[in-house]
């Protein structure tokens, strides 16, 4: 590929900028966030035409009601952003911190020292909040951000990236520790994963299966997200009734098209009699499709779809759910092994030592003890907002935050010790 010029000069400018904020003091960070935060209040009306300007485009472009609810800003919204980063604020400085220090027995003294990752690029779609959440995470751990909106938020993105750079000129900090890319040109994307390693130093894609799929595909810089939410909930054959009823309606119609939302029910084969009708009763009446095991079958009254394989498998992201009847937490836990995506999963029981197997045996990165798995959010939990979310099984997993988006040195103190 040939070089594209107008990433070149933004990566340049981007770790020349991340020189300059390993200097910066939490006060001096801080002050920044406060001034956006400011920002975003004084300048509401502004956002909010850009906004229209977005909900306008994908109106026009019939572009489905889920994705213009996700894209839509709005005063409440925007206070929730400023709500987010008055956490952010408040948190204690993630840098610089001794994470653990030991003495050898030559004298020598060893620290692991937590800093910064350095220069981050972030590749999302739809909610126009990311922007902000990832700038202030990004710069209150004194990491750079480049950041690639989609093309359907793009006015609302440009806005409060300017913001930003706006508070970061204000404060006397470096403009360009926030860069947006103001450009829908996809092959700036392609360039930005395939040809910036000399200046990133890891990608975040927060969206769909397809934008991961193809950062996956072309990234030569390391990446942190994950592939898809297929997330699951266990009913044990010891859960409460009107518990497993809450948690799995929760779970699957709080908000079908997140990655925490539960896309397979597993219902023990020793409750099936008193369980299964009530729970997917509930699920029905919420406008949920059911799509279940011949077992599952002999409970539902309506016409109902055979699962597949296929099923097991899927991340419907719409108000569908598969339903599967399994003997015991052993088959639960081996199921969830073979079609999850680590990424968040539930056990309903008052068993505490069947739910320490399940907690202990699935490769979740978040694992769930008799609560719902839209819990699977950096908000929730009290990282103030996230970048994304991790099933790797490297660092980090689960929300990434203010902790998640730091890397560590080691610090070697010695009085002249030489090796022998």
């Amino acid at each position: 590929m040939s070089k594209n010029l107008y990433m070149e000069k933004m990566g340049k400018k981007a770790k020349h900028a991340s020189s300059h904020l390993s200097s910066l003091n939490i006060d001096k960070r801080n002050a920044v966030l406060k001034q956006f935060s400011q920002y975003l209040k004084t300048n509401t009306q502004l956002i909010l035409n850009s906004n229209k300007k977005d909900i306008s485009n994908a109106r026009s472009k019939k572009i489905k009601y889920s994705m213009i609810e996700r894209l839509e800003l709005n005063n409440k919204k925007i206070e929730q952003i400023r709500s987010s980063i008055d956490k952010i604020i408040k948190f204690k400085d993630p840098v610089g911190k001794t994470l653990s220090s030991w003495r050898r027995p030559n004298g020598l003294i060893i620290k692991r020292v937590s800093i910064p990752i350095g220069v981050i690029g972030v590749i999302y779609e739809s909610r126009p909040n990311v922007t902000s959440d990832v700038s202030a995470l990004c710069f209150k751990t004194g990491n750079v951000v480049i950041l690639r909106g989609g093309s359907e938020a793009f006015h609302s993105n440009k806005i409060l990236a300017k913001l930003f750079k706006r508070a970061l000129k204000k404060k006397k900090c470096n403009e360009n520790c926030v860069q947006f890319v103001e450009s829908k040109d996809r092959n700036h994307v392609n360039y930005l994963l395939s040809s910036m390693k000399n200046y990133i130093d890891v990608i975040i894609p927060r969206g769909g299966k397809g934008l991961v799929k193809k950062v996956l595909k072309k990234s030569t810089v390391s990446i942190i997200g994950h592939y898809e939410g297929l997330c699951h909930v266990y009913v044990d054959q010891e859960a409460d009734l009107s518990m497993a009823i809450k948690v799995v309606k929760n779970s699957k119609m709080r908000n079908v098209s997140i990655c925490g939302a539960a896309e397979t029910l597993l219902i023990d084969k020793t409750c099936l009699k008193t369980h299964c009708k009530p729970i997917l009763d509930q699920l029905s009446k919420s406008g949920c499709k059911i799509i279940g095991d011949k077992t599952i079958k002999k409970f539902i009254s309506d016409k109902m779809k055979i699962a597949t394989k296929k099923d097991w498998g899927t991340e419907y992201l719409s108000p569908t759910i598969s339903v599967k009847s399994v003997n015991g937490v052993e088959e639960a836990i081996d199921h969830i092994n073979k079609y999850g995506s680590s990424h968040t999963d539930s056990i309903v029981t008052i068993n505490k030592k069947t739910a320490r197997k399940f907690l202990s045996n699935i490769n979740s990165s978040i694992a769930v003890h008799n609560a719902s798995t839209q819990f699977a959010d950096g908000g929730e939990f009290g990282f103030g907002a996230e970048v994304g979310i991790s099933t790797s099984k490297l660092h980090p997993r689960g929300p990434i935050g203010v902790d998640q988006l730091t890397t560590y040195k080691y610090i070697l103190e010695g009085k002249g010790q030489i090796r022998k």
